[in-house]
């Protein structure tokens, strides 16, 4: 992944607009990165990957709940 400076990402917003379509670039400032930008495309799809595993996440919970497959709060905070 190309990474730019807050500064070069300002100066050269419009080669940053082309070039974040086809793959997603960093932004740093002061050394440290800060933003990504992405083309709406990439941005979408995953968006939808983080929906999809949150819903496995609750049928994995839902399906365990229902077979009985639970651990109480108490117990597991105390073996933290």
């Amino acid at each position: 992944m190309n990474t730019l400076t807050a500064n070069d990402a300002k100066r050269n917003f419009g080669e940053l607009h082309l070039n974040a379509q086809r793959e997603p670039i960093k932004i740093s400032k002061n050394n440290e990165d800060v933003v990504v930008v992405m083309s709406i495309r990439d941005y979408e799809e995953l968006e939808a990957m983080k929906v999809d595993y949150i819903k496995h996440c609750f049928e994995n919970a839902t399906r365990d709940l229902a077979q009985g497959n639970v651990v109480d709060g108490k117990d597991f905070l105390g073996t933290l």
